[in-house]
């Protein structure tokens, strides 16, 4: 057991320092019966079983996890509950139609998005689950020239849809230094950055595991080490036997691939992050971040941070390569070449950070749909329901997914259940090798971008036109 224990603290800073016992629940023992099946022991699925519980109280509900709760994503994730939705504005109303009605769910959209960002500061404080919620916006620093045309269009995209600077605004290189002093690599000469408050700094392992306590306070039954094999209208079939229910709800993210007939409906893309040793106060006075902003700056291979409660740099980024046939693997979590990266870009936008140690390093994948548009299902004829697809956006997005999925399987006729990303059906991932090729050739050609704005200080433009063939505009 101990073995083990130490694999599930391994995956992450998060749930090595979640203060949680990682013990697992018990697996299920054989054919149960329930109302609601719900498989992955992930933010999606807890917060989907939270609000059917709390609004049918009698609801019999049964959560199906491969390893632990969090084990995925929702335990390794950058620690940012923002207002970030993979798809873009016109995405969404085209999604919804076009006109002044598709412009209006998509916004709607977005203004959800928003809210929820509160919203789950609100759930957190009356289930008394300590997050280390510090609600400080989220900054994009044009850490080079070749970034300003890109962020300041992201402002002006924002206002052409009716959002105002309380939503997103510019702010001029000294306002930025104001709350970040980037000392090395384009310390200086920060062009500015935009800041949305609309983003918390959080601590996602004590999120996950304290929501997996609460739900199964109010009656919800966990069964752990338990992994779903196939799913099918009333039934969800494990290594341990089978689970009947009118309603099965699939909430598996990154790991969605690994289920029979689901091998192309998402590829699983992985993004590793690093945390050094507690910084001091002296150090986070040179640093700033005093409102625990998160941040990232213009690059095309993303990267993001986030000063902990305990004084840490948490810090990571994109750029693990695609691995054929989707396939997940621990062993992916902790590529050498990009932790390496990673350590060589924070230590030289922070050069202050060279000599504390790098405590963590660990990683895992994502859900990336063919159109990167996230979604909400439910299917009242067969039962069956899930969602996903966040790209990475998911620490808010799984809140609002869960209220919307408890919505839909219990006929309740709200906002939610209107939102444009309900019911969407992306297309299907490419086969192999088609897929394996084209999305490596759009993470070379990010690099490629980034290596060349980094020389010439000027936006690469044809390759961010490439890009988009890759990743559907985004």
């Amino acid at each position: 057991m101990s073995d083990l224990l130490e694999r599930y603290r391994s995956r992450s800073l998060w749930l090595d320092t979640c203060e949680d016992d990682l013990t697992p629940r018990a697996a299920l023992a054989g054919d149960v019966e329930c109302d609601v099946a719900i498989v992955g022991g992930g933010l999606t699925g807890l917060w989907a079983a939270h609000h059917l519980r709390r609004q049918a109280p009698d609801c019999r509900i049964v959560v199906l996890e491969a390893e632990i709760c969090g084990f995925g994503a929702s335990g390794r994730n950058g620690g940012w509950c923002s207002a970030l939705f993979p798809a873009s504005l016109a995405q969404l109303a085209e999604q919804a139609g076009g006109g002044e009605v598709g412009r209006a769910q998509a916004i709607a959209q977005y203004r959800a998005m928003i809210d929820t960002v509160d919203e789950v500061g609100r759930s957190l404080e009356k289930l008394g689950i300590d997050s280390h919620y510090a609600k400080g916006g989220t900054l994009a620093l044009a850490t080079n020239p070749a970034h300003v045309p890109r962020l300041r269009a992201q402002v002006r995209e924002l206002n052409e849809w009716g959002f105002g600077p309380e939503d997103m605004r510019w702010l001029n290189g000294d306002e930025a230094r104001e709350r970040v002093r980037i000392s090395g690599v384009g310390g200086s000469a920060v062009a500015g950055a935009t800041y949305t408050p609309h983003c918390a700094a959080l601590h996602p392992g004590r999120l996950v595991r304290g929501l997996a306590r609460a739900v199964e306070a109010a009656g919800v039954t966990i069964h752990e080490t338990t992994r779903v094999t196939a799913i099918s209208p009333g039934r969800a079939e494990t290594d341990r036997g089978a689970v009947s229910a009118p309603t099965v709800l699939r909430c598996l993210e990154g790991y969605t691939p690994q289920l029979a007939g689901h091998e192309r409906e998402v590829v699983p893309l992985y993004s590793l992050m690093i945390a050094t040793a507690p910084l001091s106060q002296g150090v986070w006075d040179e640093i700033g971040l005093s409102e625990r902003e998160t941040f990232g700056d213009g690059r095309h291979m993303l990267i993001y941070g986030q000063r902990t409660h305990d004084g840490r740099f948490a810090f990571g980024g994109r750029g693990a390569p695609y691995h054929f046939g989707s396939a997940v693997s621990d062993a992916f979590d902790r590529d050498r070449g990009v932790v390496d990266s990673l350590t060589s870009a924070l230590h030289e936008l922070f050069p202050v950070t060279r000599d504390v140690p790098i405590t963590h390093a660990w990683g895992g994948p994502l859900a990336v749909p063919r159109d990167w548009m996230a979604s909400v299902r439910f299917d009242r004829a067969t039962g069956l329901g899930g969602a996903g697809g966040y790209v990475g956006d998911g620490l808010s997005t799984t809140n609002l997914a869960g209220r919307t999925l408890a919505d839909l399987v219990l006929g309740v006729d709200s906002e939610l259940v209107r939102l444009p990303w309900v019911d969407h059906e992306s297309p299907r991932w490419e086969p192999e090798p088609l897929r394996w090729l084209g999305i490596n050739a759009g993470r070379s050609v990010a690099a490629i971008a980034d290596r060349s704005e980094q020389r010439r200080r000027r936006p690469a433009r044809l390759a961010e036109r490439v890009m988009g063939l890759f990743t559907g505009g985004h």
